[in-house]
């Protein structure tokens, strides 16, 4: 009954954790351009249209097919997104790129409906029922040509112009802030250059590890060694409330007692007597078993002269 209800209680968990996984919940707008120029991204066509960035802020991978893209809440299913397209498959923590030119037959990736510049433009994602609003986000109208309205930072609450300088640079399809070297690493290899450090670090978790396992094999073995002891009371019928008592390990001179007690029972007469007793064994006679009866007498040869 317990193994059931453990397997119960995982599968629950692991149904819940890839309900989690495939959440569209955890997508988000996370960059827009109303009005594109020709220094900016282009589509697969080479046009210069408006684009709508899509972030998953989810750790797993997300279908988003079948969802809706609009520019008007009153009509939340405007564009849906398409089945069958591979690239509808967002892998985790990564960006896909909707180009806003009314022009649907060009690709999935092509809504139905276009941004107009000068002023403000409503986004938002429903969910496949078409009443759930995932995310929102309005463009302000001052946002001007070449210039995108993105998130500080991929998912953040945060909002920001951007015009394509060097500190507010324009991400279209990647992450809105780029890191160029990781900290961590440097700050490590400043304080640590000759490995050292990462050496003992890196035996002491092993080390670590082993002790851990070496003292839950003897914990183990404890435990096996009690319940083993248990069980060996119960079946010479001791009381429940009897003295756990070793069973399994006797004091040497109980050893030696058993050894000389089995040596006497089964080496008594290692040492034999040298004095030889004939015995005369007296057997019944019965003229069944004497060879001087015979079926009949044996020829006598020299009567035949």
């Amino acid at each position: 009954m317990k193994k059931k209800l453990i397997l119960m209680l995982v599968m629950a968990m692991v149904c819940a954790f890839g309900a989690s996984a495939q959440s569209r919940g955890s997508l988000r707008i996370n960059e827009v351009m109303i009005q594109n120029t020709p220094e900016g991204v282009a589509d697969e066509y080479g046009a210069h249209v408006a684009w709508i960035e899509i972030f998953n802020t989810n750790f797993a991978p997300i279908e988003i097919s079948s969802i809706y893209i609009t520019n008007d809440v009153a009509n939340p299913t405007m564009y849906p997104v398409p089945l069958g397209d591979v690239k509808t498959k967002m892998p985790k923590r990564q960006h896909v790129l909707f180009f806003a030119d009314g022009q649907p037959k060009k690709g999935t990736f092509h809504t139905n409906f276009v941004l107009t510049p000068g002023q403000e433009n409503v986004i938002a994602i429903y969910d496949a029922d078409g009443r759930t609003l995932i995310d929102k986000v309005v463009v302000p109208a001052t946002v001007l040509p070449g210039q995108s309205y993105a998130r500080v930072a991929d998912g953040s609450d945060e909002w920001e112009v951007r015009d394509g300088s060097e500190a507010l640079y324009i991400t279209p399809g990647s992450a809105n802030k780029i890191k160029d070297e990781n900290h961590k690493i440097k700050d490590f290899a400043e304080k640590d250059g000759n490995g050292f450090g990462m050496t003992a670090m890196a035996m002491g978790i092993v080390f670590s590890a082993l002790l851990v396992l070496c003292l839950s094999f003897y914990a183990l073995s404890k435990i096996g060694s009690l319940v083993s002891r248990l069980n060996k009371l119960r079946a010479h019928g001791a009381p429940a409330e009897a003295k756990v008592r070793d069973v399994t390990q006797d004091t040497g001179e109980e050893i030696a007692a058993i050894v000389m007690a089995l040596h006497e029972h089964f080496d008594a007469h290692d040492q034999e007597s040298t004095v030889l007793t004939i015995n005369k064994v007296r057997r019944a006679y019965s003229p069944w078993s004497s060879k001087i009866y015979n079926l009949r007498q044996v020829p006598d040869r020299t009567s035949r002269r």
